[in-house]
């Protein structure tokens, strides 16, 4: 018998002042039974670290050919496609060619994904958008983070401050250049 999803119910109150977003936000995100919790909470975060009009969970890890996360305008038309953890380079060439705006956000070593980038050439490769999380962040995360949750997340000047209960964690999200610029 196949293990079914567990369900999430994170409620966050976003404080993005790097980009002058401030929202509530009532998420609902089905746990694969192969997705650790790490890859969850990256999902998670990238969401409201992107939030805007039009943003979405896809159908997940079972659908290959859709991303993480996606952006889409009132007519359906893709504006962000959102990958996380380390995508291979020819992913994200194929990608590149089909979304207008490209993010990784990855919750492992980023120079295992900019070292698979220069593994082949990608279409745009300078215009993708890399975002790190620290593992250790996520894994404290991780560990206070139950079924249904509510968090109170900040994010000032790359640095991510989640408060839950009476306890706040801090981490950094750090971007990284996927390729170097040319000079």
């Amino acid at each position: 018998m196949a293990l079914s999803a567990t369900v999430y119910h994170i409620q966050i109150e976003l404080s993005d002042v790097d980009r002058g977003v401030y929202e509530s936000l009532d998420l609902r995100v089905a746990r694969h039974p192969s997705e650790s919790m790490p890859y969850l909470l990256t999902r998670v975060i990238a969401y409201a670290l992107l939030f805007e009009e039009g943003i979405a969970f896809s159908k997940g890890l079972s659908t290959t050919d859709e991303p993480a996360l996606w952006v889409k305008d009132l007519q359906g038309n893709l504006r962000v496609w959102v990958e996380l953890g380390t995508p291979s380079a020819e992913r994200l060439h194929k990608v590149s060619k089909a979304s207008p705006r490209v993010v990784v956000f990855t919750q492992h070593d980023p120079r295992l994904l900019i070292r698979e980038a220069q593994s082949r050439p990608i279409h745009k490769a300078d215009q993708i958008e890399v975002y790190a999380l620290e593992p250790a962040f996520l894994d404290r995360l991780g560990a206070l983070t139950e079924r249904n949750a509510r968090w109170t997340l900040l994010r000032n000047d790359g640095l991510l401050y989640v408060t839950i209960g009476a306890e706040t964690l801090s981490g950094t999200v750090t971007r990284h250049a996927l390729v170097e610029a040319a000079s």
